[in-house]
């Protein structure tokens, strides 16, 4: 492996470590602020406000996710992309710029610039579309008792549309792995969220007003005017080092090509001389894929409303904050830094086979195409292994830990059997999110279509088991998550088969027997879940806390022999995964 490679994953492993930290700084402000907020609002403005968070999360993904996955896997529209290694260092970059020239990549940044205000565009047609529709399901009765209902609405649409106008600099920082600048932009505009929020919150309490939902409003507000402000700050400085605008403009490739009368095939390339067309053309088709997993997101939510009673709708809700903070701290910055690593990695193997509907040729890019294969096979064995803990000592712990910090009320509620089961839920979350990243990298226009066709099948699945657990089995919110479970299984599964289908055309070994843990491993963990059970004491008891502290502590306690023996398992494979951090090899199970 080159030593530009060996640079390339130590830096996309330094960026995802950096967007870890960062999220777990952004959700324990949020977290604390939240729990601040709570003294200030009733349980329907706080259903409210996660009615318009909901919002304001569906004009952004139907706005710029289809956009984004496409726009990482462009490339240069003028050359064949560099590896995704190629601007990790300023040492790097030089030797980027003086393979492809100046004017390429000022060119690529360009037409991704361009691209990225599509975004703007759809934003404020789809922010319109759905706050129609909010407005129109929205009851006379909410309106009078929840005071600016309605003008925090305008205000959700307004911060997306802020927030979508700083996509042009967020997808060239993302183009060029700048993870520093993400991070800055994000702990500002958290911070400023934060603050308006609170401080609206507590300033109408002091002065005996009811503001209703517009501190959330007001906080959004400024969390989307602040990620505009620091990224347009970073990507003014790009554009000047390298020569583009932060403004659409005309590609020049596409001038030139028309300038010297060249066949229509390449200048169909481009549309009105500002859009890579099969790059546009990708993210359309994307779009009903980004519509189908949205619906697959949010699914739950819908399936708790009308299948489930009140109580498991706030079981469930428990449940999946407290296990969702899993997901949301460490889970999506690695899938996020996945998909654009292995976009930039295998841009030059996909580039014509994903754009032009072509097969990848097994003589292209051989070296990067095993690198990719390597990667995601030592990240997806990572997870799995990673996932042994989690579900030995996570379904006796959770609901200890539930009860130490939600409070006795909801031991009883049935809480902690559903946040036991939702940790069983975790790893399948983990092994989905690489899967799908790396599928949306790799995978053709017909691919993708194929792709959200099986997506609705799995969609009708979960709809499915979920009439099955709640309505038939009366399982509550435990059956939620084993609904949420199969359809996970549903989409591992395919995925799966695409990866190695995949590297099969390309003549790369894929053995999903190389992502199993060790036996001894395996025997560890369940010696250790069983060991868990035995010393801890009644699940159902009501404890104290000094008792709860006891019984964590004595979970912890089992703890420690089970990681000495899963490291001594697996001591090969993770010593190739540290000296791969060091930089010193390539990890490969």
């Amino acid at each position: 492996m080159s030593e530009k490679a060996t640079k390339g994953g130590g830096g996309v492993l330094r960026g995802a470590s950096l967007l870890i930290l960062l999220q777990v700084v952004s959700r324990a402000l949020t977290f604390i602020a939240n729990q601040i907020l709570l003294r200030f609002l009733t349980a329907q403005l706080l259903g409210i406000s996660t009615q318009l968070e909901v919002y304001y999360l569906s004009v952004l993904f139907f706005a710029r996710e289809s956009l984004r996955v496409a726009i990482q896997r462009q490339g240069s529209p003028s050359t064949p992309s560099a590896s995704s290694t190629d601007d990790i260092s300023k040492d790097v970059e030089t030797e980027r710029k003086q393979e492809r020239g100046q004017d390429d990549i000022a060119t690529e940044a360009q037409a991704a610039v361009n691209l990225a205000y599509v975004s703007v565009a759809l934003g404020i047609l789809v922010a319109g579309a759905l706050g129609w529709m909010y407005l129109s399901s929205v009851t006379t009765e909410t309106v009078s008792s929840a005071p600016y209902v309605v003008q925090s609405l305008y205000i959700y649409a307004l911060a997306a549309f802020l927030e979508l106008l700083s996509e042009p600099a967020f997808v060239i920082m993302q183009l060029r792995l700048q993870f520093g600048a993400r991070a800055s932009a994000e702990s500002v505009a958290t911070i400023a969220r934060c603050t308006a929020t609170l401080g609206s919150a507590v300033w109408a309490s002091r002065n005996g007003l009811d503001l209703g939902v517009l501190p959330f409003a007001l906080g959004q507000l400024g969390y989307g005017l602040s990620l505009l402000v620091v990224y347009t700050w970073f990507g003014l400085s790009l554009a000047s080092r390298e020569g583009f605008s932060m403004v659409p403009s005309r590609l020049q490739v596409a001038l030139a090509k028309t300038a010297s009368s060249k066949s229509n095939a390449q200048t169909d390339d481009y549309a009105f001389s500002y859009f890579h067309r099969p790059t546009l053309q990708l993210a359309s088709s994307m779009m009903a894929q980004s519509l189908v997993k949205h619906v697959l997101t949010q699914g739950d939510t819908f399936l708790v409303s009308v299948l489930s009673t009140p109580t498991a709708q706030g079981v469930y809700a428990l449940a999946n904050n407290y296990g969702g903070l899993v997901a949301r701290l460490v889970l999506q910055p690695i899938e996020e830094s996945s998909r654009s690593y292995f976009s930039r990695l295998l841009s030059n193997t996909t580039a014509s086979s994903s754009l032009k509907e072509k097969q990848p040729a097994a003589n292209t890019g051989t070296k990067s195409i095993q690198k990719a294969a390597s990667d995601l096979r030592t990240l997806l064995k990572l997870y799995i292994l990673l996932s042994l803990p989690i579900t030995a000592l996570g379904p006796t712990a959770a609901p200890l830990a539930l009860s130490l910090i939600a409070g006795p009320r909801w031991a009883g509620s049935g809480a902690g059997t559903a946040l036991a089961a939702y940790v069983w839920y975790i790893p399948l979350l983990a092994l989905n999110g690489v899967a799908e990243a790396f599928v949306a990298s790799v995978a053709t226009e017909s691919e993708v279509h194929r792709q959200s066709v099986w997506m609705g099948g799995f969609s009708l699945t979960f709809a499915i088991a979920g009439v099955v657990f709640l309505r038939l089995m009366d399982l509550g919110a435990v059956g939620l998550v084993l609904a949420n479970g199969i359809n996970m299984l549903c989409r591992i599964a395919w995925c799966e088969m695409f990866i190695a289908g995949y590297f099969g055309r390309l003549g790369v070994s894929w053995d999903v027997k190389d992502l199993l843990p060790s036996p001894l491993a395996v025997l560890a963990a369940a010696v250790t879940s069983q060991a868990a059970r035995s010393v801890v004491g009644d699940a159902g008891a009501i404890l104290g806390a000094k008792q709860l502290l006891f019984e964590l502590i004595k979970v912890a306690g089992i703890a420690v022999p089970f990681m000495a023996a899963l490291a001594f398992a697996e001591r090969d494979f993770l010593l190739r995964c540290y000296r791969t951090i060091r930089g010193t090899q390539t990890a490969s199970p």
